[in-house]
């Protein structure tokens, strides 16, 4: 196998999305992932419907390539073998509550004195340290108290309930993996493993890149629909006339003027990029009540001759059978069984990553409880 992180081992115990994401997609760059998981108290995930080929597609999705294992962790034969294991890997993830896997026997102290060069990772929502620690959250939590939804939305609606899990996947699994692949370099120095705390809320607070640049070295507030980027400026959403919608971001002058001229409103050349919020909202009712003119197909075939910032607001499943997802391969079909031998698969969202010489690896879906080697 020709895959980026061959020859890594990985222990995971983490459950629902951030951690099976990060574990995913180092399974997916060629690690051995082996996931650990409760014969009782079982994964929400594996019951999250719709269902295929009779799992849970999230479940089949974010746990492909690993070998599940079933475990009791209130059992000490089941602490003592991952002990007498755990020299056998490089890496373990986890998400549990600060301090559960040390009441398990399990945690950073313990395992990195019977393997100093292990890397151990821990997700939660607060971090390790701090009066949030114990707190529970989900998602849209940390999006709250980070600061980015209230700076995202509509004055009037408030902030959107995102499509997608930010905090968790973009926070919590993304940042993970860059730790975790930033403390192997580093242990090919040291020959040292190390601990990571990894905090959802953190990371999340880290992504309001312009917005946090803003407050804190110009004191100057992001509120909802305040900035260019939030909905102040004409970059925005357009309802056409058969209630979908299109996205319109040319801010640059050269895009600013070929949408005046396509659409034949001046008022964009002239106005566009005026700082004064009121010229702004003129700009954004005139193309609103010329959007409204046309419905989706017709602004979409005339935009898709132009080189303008403007694409069509897809339905996921239009994006996924759409040409760009065929050129960019966005998906790939997985076998169902480790074996392959009955030749069957399962659609799933491909890893994004293009290597110009490692390959990634889609082994096969997520297996059912206990059906993995260790």
């Amino acid at each position: 196998m020709n895959g980026a992180l061959s020859g890594l081992k990985v222990l995971d115990f983490s459950t629902l999305l951030p951690g099976p994401f990060a574990t995913m997609m180092l399974a997916d760059m060629g690690a051995e992932v082996v996931h650990v998981e409760s014969p009782s108290r079982v994964d929400l995930v594996r019951m999250m419907p719709p269902y295929a080929n009779g799992q849970a597609t999230a479940h089949s999705y974010l746990n492909r390539n690993k070998q599940s294992i079933a475990l009791d962790l209130k059992d000490q034969s089941c602490i003592e073998l991952i002990k007498s294991k755990i020299n056998d890997y490089d890496i373990v993830v986890e998400q549990f509550r600060p301090e559960v896997m040390k009441r398990l026997g399990l945690d950073y102290e313990i395992l990195s004195q019977i393997n100093p060069r292990l890397i151990y990772c821990s997700i939660t929502g607060y971090g390790q340290t701090g009066s949030y620690r114990h707190r529970a959250g989900h998602d849209i939590n940390y999006l709250a108290i980070s600061g980015i939804a209230g700076q995202s939305g509509r004055k009037v609606s408030g902030p959107p309930p995102l499509g997608v899990q930010v905090a968790d996947v973009a926070g919590g699994s993304l940042h993970a993996v860059i730790a975790i692949l930033a403390a192997v370099f580093e242990r090919g120095r040291s020959g040292l493993g190390q601990y990571i705390d990894i905090s959802m809320t953190d990371c999340a607070v880290s992504l309001n890149s312009l917005a946090g640049a803003a407050q804190l070295a110009a004191d100057h507030p992001v509120q909802a629909e305040s900035e260019v980027l939030n909905g102040a400026s004409f970059y925005d959403y357009y309802r056409c006339a058969d209630g979908r919608y299109v996205s319109i971001g040319g801010l640059e002058p050269k895009f600013i003027q070929g949408l005046a001229q396509l659409l034949d409103l001046p008022i964009i050349a002239e106005k566009a990029l005026s700082p004064n919020l009121e010229h702004q909202q003129q700009v954004k009712a005139t193309i609103q009540e010329k959007i409204a003119t046309q419905p989706l197909i017709f602004w979409q075939e005339l935009f898709a001759t132009h080189d303008l910032c403007v694409e069509p607001v897809l339905m996921l499943g239009e994006a996924l059978d759409s040409a760009l997802a065929d050129e960019r391969d966005w998906t790939v079909n997985v076998p169902l069984n480790t074996d392959h031998a009955d030749q069957q698969s399962q659609r799933q969202l491909a890893n994004p990553i293009k290597f110009s010489r490692s390959s990634m690896r889609y082994d096969f879906v997520g297996q059912a409880l206990g059906a993995g080697k260790w």
